[in-house]
């Protein structure tokens, strides 16, 4: 029986910025990783979140009976948990709402991605583990055998999969976002940014889709644009705010919560992620631990019985759903 909800609280924006201290950079090809803003008037620095960011939202969870196909798979392919009876999954908190800490206690992980660990281990008849670890250290920790899996916006390149491998689970989607007000209603293609300041992460997937589009307008006679950077996400949701810059390229989760909690943006254009390849976020073991196949059993019965839709529709991130998960499918190419 799947169980969840959705409440509503208020939200400062400078709490919203603390969640999303380095949003832009989620998608980075050294470090990887459509929905509207909410629609209505807002209080100054303050709007109406449709998230629960609270603790309590981590027993809203929708939950799962252990899946006999998966377990029976399970117990077939020799693999044993690093804790007895546990699946320990590695995330970072760094970003809403795919993980971050609960507001009200700073220790309890919430976010999409620790909602989609907690089906993989109910499916897989084991109690979840998660561990809250800096991006920098999760290939180590799987590689090494600390952590059984990581969940945190990996997406699947074909040199990761050299030494781990990968159960889809989202499609990897950038947005550009504008204040609310601009004038500016979509972004698609290079003219659209022609002479606009763009900030986006320095070193990420975006960047090299960005520059390569500047150039191209230089090519063709148009006012190449700015590329403009920032250490986090809040200062640059607050340049947007301001109006220093004109739009961010980033990741489309971070862009639509800011959006929808903020409520000073809007999106107006997405792009996969790999463009103009296609990317996919997958749910990362080490390679050939024997892990990979009874995960992926999990994740397409949630996508066949409608669990998964609702995990995604808890943060409006239906989007970026797949059809289907796929075991080690085509990653971006080798740099």
């Amino acid at each position: 029986m799947i169980r969840s909800s959705r409440r509503r609280s208020g939200v400062a924006l400078t709490a919203f910025a603390a969640l999303a201290l380095t949003g832009l950079a989620a998608c980075s090809s050294a470090a990887p990783g459509t929905g509207d803003g909410a629609d209505g008037a807002v209080a100054p620095g303050v709007a109406e979140s449709p998230f629960d960011l609270s603790s309590a939202n981590a027993d809203a969870r929708p939950r799962i009976d252990p899946i006999p196909e998966a377990v029976a798979a399970l117990e077939r392919s020799g693999f044993t948990p690093i804790q007895e009876g546990k699946l320990t999954v590695a995330h970072s908190a760094y970003e809403a709402p795919l993980s971050f800490l609960a507001e009200d206690d700073n220790r309890t992980l919430l976010g999409v991605e620790p909602d989609i660990a907690q089906l993989v281990a109910d499916g897989l008849g084991l109690e979840y583990a998660p561990e809250n670890v800096a991006w920098a250290d999760w290939p180590l920790g799987v590689e090494s055998g600390k952590y059984d899996v990581v969940v945190s916006n990996v997406t699947v390149t074909e040199e990761r999969k050299d030494l781990f491998d990968f159960a889809t689970h989202r499609n990897d989607v950038l947005a550009f976002s504008v204040q609310r007000d601009s004038e500016i209603e979509q972004i698609s293609e290079a003219k659209d940014v022609a002479g606009l300041k763009v900030v986006v992460g320095s070193g990420t997937n975006q960047e090299k889709i960005l520059l390569d589009w500047f150039a191209q307008n230089e090519a063709a006679g148009l006012p190449a644009g700015e590329p403009v950077y920032f250490d986090d996400n809040a200062a640059a949701q607050l340049a947007l705010a301001s109006g220093r810059v004109d739009a961010l390229f980033g990741p489309n989760p971070t862009a639509a919560f800011a959006a929808a909690v903020g409520g000073e943006s809007k999106v107006v254009g997405t792009l996969n992620g790999g463009f103009p390849e296609n990317a996919q976020i997958g749910v990362t073991t080490a390679k050939g631990n024997g892990l990979i196949e009874p995960v992926a059993i999990v994740l397409n019965a949630i996508i066949a019985d409608g669990t998964y839709a609702t995990a995604l529709d808890r943060w409006d991130l239906s989007d970026e759903a797949v059809d289907e998960s796929l075991v080690n499918p085509p990653g971006l190419p080798r740099p």
